[in-house]
């Protein structure tokens, strides 16, 4: 592709991409409806509060009918990739949404973002995991674009920090600093949480998780899907070539291995998205799930150890997320799951999970700002630079496993 089909891709364009790198049926269509959006046809998501309180007014009133008042809408800092707008409501309630005070977050598209997902996908895991781990109610979702231009949804306000206060942490709560009890209690949950959604039933929930795609068992379809999604996304924003790059997706489709049990991904499970209260060390709410999908339980793992996330504790450890050292949280997920950890798939997705990210940060970050269409071209632009540290480390782990292979 050339820079100027990157900027305004032709329908014949997107068809190709399509076909060139299947996936997910529902991550296809997003991806698509991105490259589709990019003929300027779409106008810049509303930023006035004023006006994005008038549109919550006019979606409030289509959507129930009882009487009801919005007030205090404001910016949620934090993220690098949603709009996110708080608002109060108070309501008759006619059996959509009880009687009384709610505190809610307008979760919302703009443009385009670091990371183009489904907010019906988002809307349905976090529904589907309610009894399972702490999350917010989700209230309403609009993918119509009818009431505020672009795909939202609509969940409850929790209340809860990132990090403590007092200290500081990198963009999105990455690299938090955690002591004494409160790093000891939030560990626990830590681990106990995600073994509790690696768990989950799939074909148990109560909500049809029709958007995600069901890989099969014993075959290599879940992680070729995420490899191909991947390289959809570097095909199409990237600036330059970097030849490393597609020796890596070599190197990731010929070795995708099979899948050996259905799992809920969260896809970005860290510090930084998972709200607590800093009196209990409670957990209160696991955000972000945007990148969620149905597959190995690998993928996850390896995100939350790799190095960018944690920090080092005074005797040069890793602590996996600033909480627990590797090892300990290797064999304490086990035995809180009841599964296995396979280090040649742990090597696997570490090696897919960087190839993402140099491809979201080097690429998607670059062509997003360059068009100017995110309300954080700033941010953006700071992100890309965080691309030269996976990089290297994807570079790395390809001498690796070539030396080995020798």
């Amino acid at each position: 592709m050339t820079e100027a089909e990157r900027d305004r891709p032709s329908p014949e364009t997107i068809q190709w991409l399509r076909s060139t790198f299947p996936t997910e049926a529902e991550y296809a269509r997003v991806l698509d409806s991105k490259l589709t959006s990019r003929d300027g046809g779409e106008e810049r998501p509303e930023t006035d509060l004023s006006a994005i309180g008038a549109m919550l007014e006019r979606f409030v009133g289509r959507t129930t009918h009882g009487a009801f008042s919005i007030d205090r809408v404001r910016w949620l800092s934090g993220g690098g990739s949603k709009m996110q707008v708080a608002f109060d409501l108070d309501t008759s309630g006619d059996g959509s949404i009880e009687a009384g005070h709610h505190r809610l977050v307008l979760r919302l598209e703009p443009l385009e973002s670091l990371n183009a997902t489904s907010r019906v996908r988002e809307a349905q895991i976090i529904t589907a995991l309610r009894d399972v781990v702490p999350v917010p109610r989700v209230y309403w979702i609009d993918e119509s674009n009818d009431a505020f231009g672009r795909p939202a949804l609509i969940y409850s306000f929790v209340d809860g920090v990132t990090k403590p206060r007092g200290t500081t942490s990198h963009v999105g709560g990455v690299g938090g600093l955690y002591t004494g009890k409160l790093r000891t209690r939030l560990a626990d949950q830590f681990v106990d949480d995600i073994a509790r959604i690696h768990t989950v039933d799939v074909d148990g929930v109560d909500t049809p998780l029709d958007a995600f795609s069901r890989p099969r068992v014993g075959s290599p379809e879940s992680a070729l899907w995420q490899v191909n999604r991947a390289r959809r996304i570097w095909e199409e924003d990237r600036r330059t070539d970097l030849p490393f790059m597609e020796v890596a997706a070599n190197w990731l489709i010929d070795n995708a291995p099979p899948l050996d049990r259905i799992s809920v991904i969260h896809g970005d499970y860290r510090t930084g998205n998972f709200l607590f209260d800093e009196n209990s060390g409670d957990i209160t709410a696991w955000l972000d799930w945007e990148r969620s999908y149905l597959g190995d339980r690998h993928r996850d793992l390896a995100w939350i150890m790799l190095r960018q996330w944690g920090n080092r504790s005074q005797s040069g450890d890793l602590m996996v997320s600033g909480l627990i050292p590797e090892e300990e949280f290797l064999s304490r997920y086990s035995e809180a799951s009841g599964m296995e950890v396979d280090p040649a798939r742990l090597r696997y997705y570490k090696m897919m999970n960087l190839y993402q990210l140099v491809a979201s940060s080097l690429g998607t970050a670059y062509r997003v700002s360059h068009l100017g269409r995110s309300h954080q071209d700033v941010l953006l632009t700071w992100i890309e630079g965080l691309a030269h540290a996976f990089a290297r480390d994807l570079v790395d782990e390809l001498s690796q496993v070539r030396s080995a292979a020798r």
